[in-house]
């Protein structure tokens, strides 16, 4: 195995493994506890099942400070290719997101406390306390969209880097690049219209698979030597 391959496969593998702990809270919790519109049965269900909505929290902890090895590795990857793209890679995939979740686990820790009701919340009656928490779990779900934006538009410079790195397939490349423009459709909607988020989320999920193709790619087939020497 080249040393080129290696770090592919290095770096795909980190990207696997951020990519499936940021899908317990990103998806599996939304799905399983959240109900929209509907605070009472939403805190019912965190309340029920509190150690999952604790392990979500510690989720996204995880994935904001897996997310800065991914990129740091994909940089590591890439950086002959182009410096530069690298560097913006890297700045709108860790240091542009990872904030971002670190302060939507505030916002989870702020809607269990009022869950709980404990000690100084017990002021609030039942429905107010649950307000309160669907309330932070709004704010939460605006997080994403926000981080959305940035997870769209690093995979510009990231699809370009695949495009001429001549290691990897380029249709690799233009398909993150085309994502890009999913998760930011995905945002915008969810900001001015979210009564069709989900249906744009639907319709966009094509394009975002291309992370999932080149997570693979990277960990499975890795990256061709020669082909780096070919394109410098």
């Amino acid at each position: 195995m080249t040393s080129l391959s290696k770090n592919a496969r290095v770096a795909g593998s980190l990207y696997i493994v951020g990519s499936l702990v940021a899908v317990v809270r990103l998806i599996y919790i939304p799905n399983t506890l959240i109900v929209s519109e509907n605070a009472t049965a939403t805190v019912n269900n965190i309340a029920k099942h509190e150690l999952l909505f604790r392990f979500g929290i510690l989720s996204q902890l995880l994935t904001g400070a897996l997310w800065i090895f991914v990129t740091l590795a994909l940089y590591r990857l890439f950086k002959g290719v182009d410096r530069g793209l690298a560097v913006l890679m890297v700045i709108l995939g860790s240091l542009m997101q990872v904030p971002i979740f670190f302060v939507n686990s505030v916002n989870d820790a702020a809607a269990l406390l009022f869950v709980r009701g404990t000690d100084f919340l017990s002021l609030f009656d039942k429905p107010q306390r649950d307000a309160f928490a669907m309330l932070f779990l709004n704010l939460h779900h605006y997080g994403d969209l926000a981080n959305e934006i940035f997870w769209g538009l690093w995979l510009l410079p990231f699809g370009l880097l695949v495009y001429k790195s001549r290691f990897l397939p380029r249709v690799l490349g233009a398909w993150l690049m085309i994502a890009c423009f999913g998760y930011l459709a995905s945002s915008f909607t969810g900001f001015l219209l979210p009564a069709y988020e989900d249906k744009v989320i639907s319709y966009t999920q094509p394009l975002l698979l291309a992370e999932v193709a080149i997570m693979l790619w990277l960990t499975i087939v890795g990256a061709k030597e020669r082909r780096l020497a070919a394109a410098s």
